[in-house]
């Protein structure tokens, strides 16, 4: 009765153990992160293989939609290795909305990654665009240069999930037919790009970080401490006065000419007291 009893006990755990090993290959796990990449893409630029493994293929678009730009590889792009430079210094750009087609095939958790660095525009409002998820917007009002400034990587994360049959992101759902498909949105300002995507299995933890940016950073920091506010007397939350913002303060504050001892400005009128007075005296006596 025993052995028996053992028997089921050990084909229990193997079965428990089979099912926690398939589960863990489908969500990624045990696979390299080149192994995870189901698809990536150069955009604009020639295939290639970054200091991780992953393959980025040649842009399947090319000689089809939009135009494509190597006008970044003069420059060195900031936060990027320089093995995988090429991969912000070329891109693909239209003056309409575009994108790619992505077949997926398995259920699991997914990352987007989308790649991007400015590298024609010197200011901000010059280039602002939409990105679409199978027609969900993940990101919204992207001003390149306004989050990281010229010639700097940036990458766009977006998780979302795949299960029976439909698409989460951002807290929206909707049906999943076999197709991701990414779309950069037209704006006002200027053509919507992108330098080069992939997307992996896995969670936000598996994704590559970018090197660190200190003044970009520096910045962040500033921007939650600006947000957590002030601390009043009865416990609430000061309001940061709007243009307080990333203010440099440029040499000795200017005195103010309003607060200046004025002393000097009485003397004349007590002079004056001095002489009306006594004349308004005797023309009085006469």
């Amino acid at each position: 009765m025993q052995r028996v009893t053992a028997l089921l006990v050990a084909g229990l755990v193997a079965a428990v153990l089979s099912l926690l090993s398939e589960q863990c290959w489908a969500d990624g796990g045990g696979l390299s992160l080149a192994e995870r990449v189901i698809w990536a893409v150069n955009a604009g630029g020639e295939a290639h293989v970054d200091v991780h493994g992953i393959h980025f293929r040649k842009d399947p678009l090319e000689g089809k939609v939009g135009k494509a730009s190597d006008y970044g590889v003069r420059l060195p792009i900031l936060r990027s290795s320089p093995e995988d430079q090429i991969l912000y210094q070329t891109e693909r750009y239209n003056e309409d909305t575009f994108g790619y087609d992505i077949p997926i095939r398995e259920e699991g958790d997914y990352i987007l990654v989308l790649k991007y660095a400015e590298v024609y525009f010197a200011q901000s409002q010059q280039k602002v665009f939409d990105v679409r998820l199978n027609g969900h917007v993940v990101v919204k009002d992207l001003d390149i240069f306004d989050r990281v400034g010229h010639s700097t990587a940036h990458d766009e994360i977006i998780p979302f999930t795949i299960r029976r049959g439909k698409l989460s992101v951002h807290g929206e759902v909707s049906t999943f037919n076999g197709k991701l498909a990414v779309e950069f949105v037209k704006g006002y300002y200027d053509n919507p790009k992108v330098c080069a995507l992939y997307v992996m299995k896995g969670t936000l933890e598996d994704v590559p970080k970018l090197q660190p940016h200190p003044g970009l950073e520096k910045h962040e920091e500033e921007e939650e401490e600006e947000e957590e506010g002030e601390v009043g007397e009865e416990g609430g939350k000061k309001k940061v006065p709007t243009g307080s913002k990333n203010r440099v303060q440029s040499g000795p504050r200017t005195p103010n000419p309003y607060a200046a001892d004025n002393s000097s400005l009485m003397f004349p009128i007590l002079v004056a007291f001095g002489v009306f007075i006594p004349t308004l005296f005797c023309l009085c006596r006469l």
